[in-house]
C-alpha cells in the first residue's frame, strides 16, 4: 500500500521538480519505508511506499523496456496472472509488477485481468513522446486525483497533495458544500476543490503528451451479473456464498507483515472474523471501539466473539477529551471531505492498531452488496405503507439555504446513468456513491493517516458475482436485511448471533457538543464559512440542543466543515485543539 503522484506534460513543458517534491511530502504518510522516482523529458513518477508484499524486492517503479509502473494497491489474482507469462519475466515477487506486463500485452484493457484495489500510474516514453495510463479498481477502494493545469496533467493519491503541488485551488467549488452539508459526501467526478477530480471507480484514463485522449470503464455490477439457477434453494446459495467468502478472505489475508481486524461485533466484520478461523488464521489481532459515556456498547459481544476463536482482543475506550484534542487532525485527513462522525473510532482505532500490524481487515461493504440498511426495506415498500426511495431530504432538510434541491444534482444523475429502481438501485446507487465516496474514503485516509493498509474482503469481484443476481428474498427475508449473510455466519460462527436484536454502533457527537455548546456553539457561528450558511443565533441553538434526535448530525455537520475550512481552505495548522484551531486569528 503505498501513495502515487505525477505529472504527464504537453509539449513544450517539462515535470516541474520542486511541485513533484512537495506533491510526494505531502503523501508521506503512505508510504513511509520508501520513496521511488522516474523523470522523464515529458513525464515523472513519485511513489511512497508501505512494504507489504516482496519486502526486500518490491521497490517502484517496475520498469520494463521504456515502460514504467507505480501503484497503490494489492493484486489478489497476482499468482494466476503469473502464469500467462514465463517465469523469467518478472523482476520481483511484488503482486505490483504483473500489471505492466498485462498493460504491454492488452493495452488499457488491461484492468479486466485485475481482482485487487488498487490505484496505477503506467508510461511509456517512445520516439519523443511518451503515454501515461492511470487507473483505478472498480469499487473504488483506492483513490486518485488529476488536476489539468497549463503545462498538462497532475496526478496523486490525495487532494491534498495535488494543492502541495500548485494544481488545482483552495476554493469549494460551487455546490459542493450544500451537497457536503445535506449528503455528508460530495458525489460523481468533481471533488469539492475547483480544477481537481476523481478518476471515478474503475476508470481508466489515457493520457498522451499531457492530453487526455481517452477515458474507459469497468462497471463492477455489470461484471457481477451471473445467471442464478432457476429454483435456487438456500442450502445452493449457502453454498454458493460460502465459496465465495472463503476464497476472498484467503486472498485478503496474503501478506509479508503482521495483519489484524477491526472487530465491531457487527455481522461484517464478524463474517470476516469467522472466515478467517476458518481459514486457520492463528490468533488473529482483533481492535474494538468503545466510548467513555452516551453511545450503544457491544465491546462486550466483541470481546466475547473474539475469545471464541482464540482472538488477541483489544478494546479502545475513545474518551470526550480526546476527540476534542485530535480532531483538528482527524478532520485534516479528511481532504477530500466526508462528514461521516465515523471517521472518529476509526482514526483512534487506526492509530492504536499500528503499534502491531502494518494491515487491517474490514468490513465496509456488506450493506451495500447484501442489502443491509434500513432504506433498502424502505424502498421495498409502497408509498402508503411508508416506502420512499433514499437521498430524498438531507442532513438539514428544508432548513438549510439551498438553491431549490439542487443539492440532489449529483445523487440524480448517478440514479438516470444507472436506469434501475427498486431495491437493486437503491444497492447501486449506494455502491456508486456512498461507498467510494464516503465509507471508502474514510477508511483510506483515517487509516492511510498512520500508515495503515485497510483491506476489505466483502467487496471482491467473486463475492459480488455470488450475490448480486441472487433474488431479493436472499437479501431481505422476515425483516432482516443482509439475511444470506446472517444466515451464513449462524453456521459459520453462531456465537455471533447474527439474528440477535443489535444496539448498531454510534458515535455520542451530539452529547459531546451540546456538553460544549457555550463555548463551542459561538466559536462554529463565528466562521465565516459558517456565517455563509446560517445566523450565528441560529447555529448556537443548535449547539444547544445537539444531543436531540436529528440535530446532532446537523451540529456535527457543521463542526466538521468549520474545521475543514480552517484547515484545507484557509490553511490553518492542526497543531492545537479543536477550540485552539478554531479560535485562531478569527
Amino acid at each position: 500500500m503505498c501513495g502515487i503522484a505525477g505529472l504527464s506534460c504537453l509539449p513544450g513543458h517539462r515535470p516541474d521538480h520542486a511541485a513533484l517534491e512537495r506533491m510526494s511530502q505531502a503523501i508521506f504518510h503512505r508510504g513511509p519505508d520508501g520513496e521511488g522516482r522516474l523523470d522523464l523529458a515529458g513525464a515523472a513518477l513519485r511513489h511512497r511506499r508501505l512494504s507489504i508484499v516482496d519486502i526486500a524486492g518490491g521497490a517502484q517503479p517496475f520498469k520494463l523496456g521504456a515502460a514504467a509502473l507505480i501503484a497503490n494497491g494489492e493484486i489478489y489474482n497476482d499468482p494466476a496472472i503469473r502464469t500467462r507469462f514465463p517465469t523469467t519475466c518478472f523482476q520481483t515477487h511484488s503482486d505490483c509488477e504483473p500489471p505492466l506486463h498485462l498493460w504491454l500485452q492488452d493495452g488499457a484493457g488491461y484492468t479486466h485481468a485485475l481482482r485487487g484495489m488498487y490505484a496505477i500510474a503506467i508510461v511509456e516514453n517512445e520516439h519523443g513522446r511518451h503515454e501515461m495510463v492511470l487507473s483505478r479498481d472498480p469499487f473504488g477502494i483506492k483513490p486518485l486525483y488529476i488536476a489539468a493545469y497549463e503545462g498538462g496533467i497532475a496526478f496523486a493519491s490525495e487532494t491534498q497533495a495535488l494543492l502541495a503541488g500548485g494544481f488545482g485551488r483552495r476554493s469549494v467549488r460551487e455546490g459542493a458544500r450544500d451537497e457536503l452539508m445535506q449528503l455528508q459526501f460530495t458525489t460523481g467526478q468533481d471533488t469539492i476543490f475547483e480544477g481537481i477530480r476523481r478518476l471515478l471507480p474503475g476508470e481508466t484514463l489515457r493520457i498522451v503528451d499531457g492530453r487526455i485522449v481517452e477515458s474507459r470503464r469497468r462497471h463492477v455490477l455489470q461484471e457481477a451479473r451471473d445467471t442464478v439457477p432457476a429454483g435456487l434453494t438456500d442450502t445452493d446459495a449457502l453454498a454458493r456464498l460460502d465459496t465465495a467468502l472463503l476464497d476472498s478472505v484467503a486472498a485478503h489475508l496474503r501478506a509479508d507483515v503482521p495483519l489484524g481486524l477491526f472487530l465491531s461485533g457487527g455481522i461484517d466484520s464478524s463474517v470476516i472474523l469467522a472466515a478467517a478461523h476458518r481459514l486457520g488464521l492463528p490468533h488473529p489481532k482483533t481492535w474494538t471501539a468503545r466510548f467513555d459515556a452516551g453511545s450503544a456498547d457491544e465491546s462486550a459481544d466483541a470481546t466475547a466473539l473474539a475469545a471464541s476463536v482464540g482472538a488477541e482482543h483489544h478494546v479502545l475506550t475513545v474518551t470526550e477529551d480526546m476527540v476534542w484534542r485530535d480532531l483538528p487532525a482527524i478532520v485534516a485527513c479528511m481532504d477530500d471531505p466526508a462528514a461521516d462522525y465515523a471517521i472518529i473510532p476509526t482514526w483512534f482505532l487506526a492509530r492504536e492498531a499500528k503499534k502491531d500490524v502494518t494491515v487491517i481487515l474490514s468490513g465496509e461493504g456488506g450493506d451495500e452488496l447484501f442489502a443491509g440498511y434500513g432504506r433498502y426495506r424502505r424502498v421495498m415498500k409502497p408509498w402508503w405503507k411508508g416506502g420512499r426511495a433514499p437521498y430524498r431530504s438531507g442532513t438539514f432538510g428544508r432548513n438549510f439555504p439551498q438553491r431549490g434541491r439542487q443539492w440532489r444534482h449529483g445523487i440524480a444523475m448517478t440514479e438516470l446513468a444507472l436506469g434501475t429502481s427498486g431495491l437493486e438501485g437503491a444497492q447501486a446507487l449506494d455502491i456508486a456513491e456512498w461507498l467510494p465516496n464516503d465509507l471508502l474514503l474514510k477508511l483510506d485516509r483515517c487509516l492511510m493517516a498512520h500508515s495503515l493498509e485497510g483491506r476489505t474482503p466483502l467487496l471482491d469481484p467473486v463475492v459480488a458475482k455470488a450475490v448480486w443476481s441472487l433474488p431479493e428474498t436472499f437479501k431481505v427475508r422476515d425483516g432482516y436485511g443482509k439475511w444470506l449473510l446472517r444466515r451464513w455466519l449462524q453456521d459459520a460462527l453462531p456465537q455471533a448471533r447474527p439474528f440477535a436484536p443489535k444496539q448498531g454502533f454510534t458515535v455520542p457527537v451530539g452529547a459531546w457538543i451540546e456538553k460544549q455548546a457555550p463555548r463551542l456553539g459561538p466559536l462554529v457561528a463565528r466562521q465565516p464559512c459558517i456565517r455563509a450558511m446560517m445566523l450565528q443565533q441560529d447555529v448556537e441553538r443548535l449547539f444547544a440542543r445537539a444531543s436531540q434526535r436529528g440535530v446532532a448530525r446537523q451540529a456535527w455537520t457543521l463542526l466538521f466543515y468549520a474545521l475543514w475550512h480552517r484547515h484545507h481552505i484557509e490553511g490553518v495548522p492542526v497543531d492545537g485543539d479543536t477550540f485552539e484551531t478554531l479560535s485562531r486569528a478569527l
